[in-house]
């Protein structure tokens, strides 16, 4: 009996173990053939967490999901903000490492031409020196405009104009064209308390001179061509600073920054009065005197003046004398300074005169634009109205404030019929 219960119970435990042995055996077959189960969901696990992330949502409060839009939102605005910073700060960038690499460049120049004597290169090798080294600022000048000029100018460069309350319309276009381009760097030389409260009112930089009883009647009560006689005597202060000024009279619009535009290898860069190329850049005019016979052709140089209301001078020697030298004759003579100002820029040393030894360069007559080209030439050709200028000067027209009002609604606004009522000259 005891040996046929053994027999009965080693079989049964033979059952189980193959039972077990089977289902393992099966599971891993299972395993092998089906590795996401039999009940599979036809969506990945990665949709499947959305869907999940979708029902919190859904099963969120309307009050909860506003603020995270709110948020999201503020975080876009503050990407946005922090992309024009970049932006700017890129430009800006970019245009001091053009002033670094051309003040090099100038520098290496002037050690090469002042430095110890040396042998003439080969042919069409040999340059003169055209950049003149810049004087050492002197602050006890002026205390007072030094720590202004450190706000104000960028790399020791920045816009300067003179006004008086007589041109406030054509100054408010003038600071407004240039905020809108993002030139930051300009300063107005308030000539009355008018003039220097209103720039204050609209955040424009300013700066009011000590009362100096030689001039002040000048800059109170004077016009333009007073006002812009008593600029070479200001301008003498922010050179002995060792500033460069892009000097500029008020019936200017600016439409790009023009400090992106300049060379800076010369003492003195002007726009022209020119209106063509033979005219703003020179060229050679032949006298036709017909009773000297076979002599009767006499040829000369020509070039139209430089216009002394927007001009970019540095702070070196040959600078300083320009000023001094227009200063002391407009002081002396019933002349117009922009004449005394090309007569001592460009006449030569003669016996009883020495010259000014001063290197000049003239401004792109399509970018730095006057009246004169504006309404005779460009407005009438299809091809030269697509041109976008750096600035618009407004020299050549007494219509000043209404011709400025028309070159910001054309260039700035679009309307393309804004230059088209007015006549080519004055009427």
């Amino acid at each position: 009996m005891a040996g046929r219960k053994d027999k009965s119970h080693s079989a049964r435990v033979s059952r189980v173990v193959i039972a077990i042995a089977i289902g393992v055996l099966l599971g891993c077959l299972f395993a092998f053939f089906y590795p996401h189960g039999l009940l599979r969901s036809d969506l990945p696990l990665q949709n499947r967490r959305l869907g999940k992330s979708e029902l919190q949502v859904q099963s969120s409060s309307p009050c909860e999901s506003s603020d995270r839009f709110k948020n999201l939102k503020a975080d876009v605005v503050s990407i946005l903000g922090k992309n024009s910073v970049l932006e700017k700060r890129i430009k800006d960038l970019t245009r001091e490492l053009k002033i670094v690499e051309q003040l090099k460049d100038h520098a290496q120049k002037q050690y090469l031409a002042l430095g110890e004597n040396h042998k003439a290169g080969p042919f069409d090798s040999v340059k003169g020196l055209r950049t003149n080294p810049t004087v050492i600022p002197d602050e006890s000048v002026n205390p007072r405009l030094a720590k202004l000029l450190e706000k104000v100018a960028i790399q020791k460069e920045l816009i300067v104009t003179l006004a008086n309350s007589n041109v406030k319309s054509m100054l408010e276009i003038w600071f407004t064209s240039i905020q809108n381009v993002g030139i930051h760097n300009y300063l107005v030389v308030a000539l009355d308390d008018q003039t220097e409260e209103f720039c204050i009112s609209h955040d424009v930089p300013v700066y009011k001179r000590d009362p100096d009883t030689s001039i002040d009647s000048v800059g109170k009560q004077g016009g333009n061509h007073q006002v812009s006689a008593l600029k070479f005597h200001i301008l003498r202060e922010f050179l002995q600073l060792g500033y460069s000024v892009l000097l500029s009279d008020v019936d200017i619009v600016y439409l790009q920054n023009p400090f992106d535009h300049l060379y800076r290898d010369s003492d003195v860069e002007s726009m022209s009065d020119g209106h063509n190329n033979i005219t703003a850049y020179g060229y050679n005019d032949v006298f036709d005197e017909p009773a000297m016979g076979w002599a009767r052709y006499a040829h000369t140089m020509r070039i139209w003046v430089y216009n002394s209301g927007f001009f970019f001078i540095r702070p070196t020697l040959p600078s300083l004398e320009l000023l001094d030298r227009v200063a002391a004759r407009l002081s002396q003579e019933k002349a117009w300074d922009q004449a005394v100002f090309n007569e001592e820029l460009f006449y030569p040393s003669r016996p009883g005169r020495d010259g000014l030894h001063a290197s000049k360069r003239t401004m792109d007559m399509y970018l730095f634009m006057n009246s004169k080209v504006l309404f005779k030439t460009v407005r009438k050709n299809l091809n030269l109205r697509q041109l976008k200028p750096v600035i618009v000067h407004i020299n050549y027209h007494p219509d000043k404030y209404a011709r400025m009002k028309a070159v910001v609604e054309f260039y700035v606004d679009g309307m393309q019929n804004a230059l088209d009522h007015f006549p080519d000259g004055s009427e």
